[in-house]
């Protein structure tokens, strides 16, 4: 709701945001420019009460300049780490696509393993730690596609689209009515209460059907015949995760099918590779992922889960 009270009309797309943050992953913003990408992340850090730090990517940026480097010290005659902005609990990578696959790939070991290794020297990321990365459509000018190591990194991408009329109105209103260009949003929760939040995201129940359901889907993208390479098995995990978030949302402590649908698009078709002739047709891997929602048989049961012993069935 704070953020929404910035970023208009874009509800569904808010909700996949914080469901990306809660369950502990990072977000990919994939939209064309001036669509409220930025204003999204920096309004989120702000409703968070995170620490935040803003890295905009161009060609000519390095490795270090996101990691951090060590520099010489005169006075003490020795080599000190000067931490670059990946050191933050929300970074927002901004134009991620804008700059080479060396300086991308320096934020994998980060968004993965929680860690940087400079010079043989490994630094723990404090939690939490999450990056919202915004990313222009790859026809643009100035761009290097995002290989499908670092896309399989991001739990799911996110798009917003262009407002309605009146929405656009209401974003002109708002700003006449602010009469300054920034928009400030109070804290709603902290660092501690964030990670408390995940931590609860635990206790939500995933009967053995359901899990096996995300499996199937997740497999699914495998045999399509439009795709080369589907989702991998970190797919299956981003559907686990986003779907307690989704329960939550709807007031429940255990999944549901209905769940699984509703996160399966943003989390699987940034990890499915179309086949080259898919591209020439304009095929979007959402589609695919529609056809194999339609294709896989969703289960009914109310069994417990085998991993939980005793407890209400559901």
């Amino acid at each position: 709701d704070a953020v929404g009270s910035v970023v208009v009309g874009k509800r569904d797309a808010l909700e996949l945001v914080l469901a990306g943050i809660l369950a502990g992953g990072h977000v990919l913003l994939e939209d064309l420019p001036g669509l409220g990408k930025t204003l999204t992340a920096r309004s989120f850090a702000q409703a968070l009460g995170l620490d935040f730090r803003r890295l905009q990517f161009t060609p000519d940026l390095l490795p270090a300049d996101v990691t951090g480097s060590f520099l010489y010290d005169q006075r003490s005659g020795d080599f000190s780490f000067r931490a670059g902005p990946v050191f933050t609990n929300l970074l927002l990578a901004d134009e991620i696509n804008r700059t080479p696959p060396k300086t991308q790939s320096a934020l994998l070991e980060a968004m993965q393993e929680k860690q940087v290794s400079v010079e043989g020297v490994t630094y723990r990321l404090d939690e939490p730690f999450h990056v919202l990365a915004t990313a222009n459509p790859v026809e643009y000018e100035g761009t290097y596609p995002l290989p499908e190591a670092q896309l399989d990194r991001f739990l799911l991408r996110v798009s917003f689209g262009y407002p309605e009329h009146e929405e656009e109105w209401e974003v002109l209103r708002r700003r006449m009515a602010r009469r300054r260009e920034e928009a400030e949003i109070k804290p709603v929760v902290d660092a501690a209460t964030l990670r408390a939040m995940q931590s609860a995201l635990e206790d939500v129940v995933v009967e053995d059907s359901i899990g096996r359901y995300i499996v199937a889907l997740t497999a699914a993208t495998r045999d399509h015949p439009s795709v080369l390479v589907g989702a991998s098995p970190r797919g299956s995990l981003a559907l686990l995760l986003l779907s307690r978030v989704r329960a939550v949302f709807a007031g429940r402590d255990y999944v549901v099918p209905e769940d699984v649908k509703e996160v399966a698009a943003p989390a699987l078709a940034h990890r499915i590779t179309l086949r080259p002739e898919m591209w020439l047709r304009r095929v979007d891997p959402s589609f695919v992922v529609g056809e194999v929602l339609e294709g896989t048989p969703a289960p009914a049961s109310g069994a417990l889960p085998s991993y939980a012993a005793g407890g209400p069935t559901r």
